[in-house]
């Protein structure tokens, strides 16, 4: 590949999913398909919500989308794909690293700043335009990140939006540490509290919306010692992500949920059998969440949920790269993903190869909800709305 232009990557990374996707799914191409699902004029706009899944540490074809990696994702495969339209050329262009890169999906603008600095986005994030344009409370936009980095991912530094317009942020970690302060048997929870994987030193400093451990107690119904007892059965960091949202979707109910997995950056450590199952834990939290959502009157049937990578991982043939475990090099390779979208307005089993670009998402919900995501550079993908 490395004679090709970085299109002519992604067109051949598109196609070989694609190819994959339509051999194991039967997967047809979007354009054989006309007219949206009938239930589409029975949701408005109004009653809409979307809940959005993002990895921290995106996982590659080899691992996933070939004939070799389709083990791990038994649920996608099967259970999600099927349902879904799924786009096999997703680019991102912006900065690689966690925090900024889901930033810059999270406001629809390839945001510029330090990933390991303690600020805001620039740019107004979907859940201010939310908020703002759709005249919705506090409670109806909520981000469930992995790392206490993340805290001030809900709302950005723009004048027209920013302070009491964003989303509440809970951190599980924190909560958890929070939890456990008096506690003789911390240790007992050290593979849930790690905080990022790429950098071990570091020691973000905390501020934004993110809520406390007595707000827990009372928005989400859950008792300190519930929490702390329910961490203690669980095996990773993501699995405590979820419960916290199947906690807001019961309680809360929120339009606008955002949750972002992170188990898969454990790739960082060089551990090839950790990456995996962080793999499988992904896919099947995924299931999960869609499982969740489908049971709940709140959100059944009128729910669309967006699953994507934040960027992906080296290639095992980057001389400049370490494989699986890093996303240095920055190559065509490590910014050409993927995203499935499932819900009421969506055609089912869908492959579409079009490129897109993971700032097209803000937009996307835009016009999905109704509100103008007007700072954004993206643009919405039809497919959806």
């Amino acid at each position: 590949m490395s004679c090709l232009c970085p299109s002519e990557i992604s067109e051949s990374v598109s196609l070989s999913r694609r190819n994959f996707l339509r051999a194991v799914t039967g997967a047809g191409a979007a354009a054989t398909l006309i007219g949206p699902s009938r239930l589409s004029a029975l949701v408005g706009p109004r009653n809409r919500k979307a809940i959005v899944v993002t990895f921290g540490g995106g996982a590659r074809d080899d691992e996933t989308f070939m004939p070799d990696g389709q083990e791990n994702i038994p649920h996608l495969l099967n259970e999600l794909i099927p349902q879904a339209t799924f786009y096999t050329n997703v680019v991102n262009r912006g900065i690689l690293g966690h925090y900024v890169a889901t930033a810059s999906i999270v406001t629809g603008v390839y945001e510029t700043f330090n990933n390991f600095a303690a600020v805001s986005p620039s740019n107004p994030t979907v859940f201010e335009y939310f908020r703002k344009d759709m005249k919705r409370p506090a409670t109806d936009a909520w981000v469930v990140a992995p790392s206490n980095g993340f805290a001030r991912i809900g709302e950005s530094g723009h004048k027209a939006y920013g302070s009491g317009l964003g989303a509440g942020v809970i951190l599980p970690k924190r909560l958890l540490s929070a939890a456990l302060s008096s506690r003789a048997d911390d240790a007992r929870y050290e593979h849930l509290l790690r905080d990022n994987y790429e950098t071990p030193l570091y020691a973000p400093t905390l501020a934004g919306r993110q809520i406390e451990l007595s707000q827990m107690a009372e928005l989400l119904k859950l008792s300190v010692d519930d929490f702390a007892m329910h961490a203690r059965s669980l095996a990773s960091p993501d699995e405590l992500s979820v419960y916290i949202a199947k906690q807001l979707m019961r309680q809360l109910a929120p339009s606008l949920l955002w949750v972002t997995l992170h188990d898969i950056d454990i790739a960082h450590s060089g551990a090839f059998s950790l990456y995996i199952n962080g793999i499988k834990r992904s896919d099947r939290l995924c299931a999960e969440l869609w499982t969740a959502i489908q049971q709940n009157p709140e959100y059944a049937n009128k729910t669309t949920m967006f699953i994507l990578p934040d960027f992906g991982r080296d290639s095992d043939i980057d001389s400049g790269g370490n494989g699986f475990q890093h996303h240095r090099t920055g190559d065509t390779l490590s910014r050409t993903t993927w995203m499935m979208v499932l819900g009421p307005n969506v055609k089912q089993n869908v492959v579409v190869d079009r490129p897109i670009e993971s700032v097209d998402l803000v937009p996307t919900l835009g016009a999905y909800f109704g509100f103008d995501a007007r700072y954004s550079s993206g643009k919405p993908v039809p497919e959806v709305v």
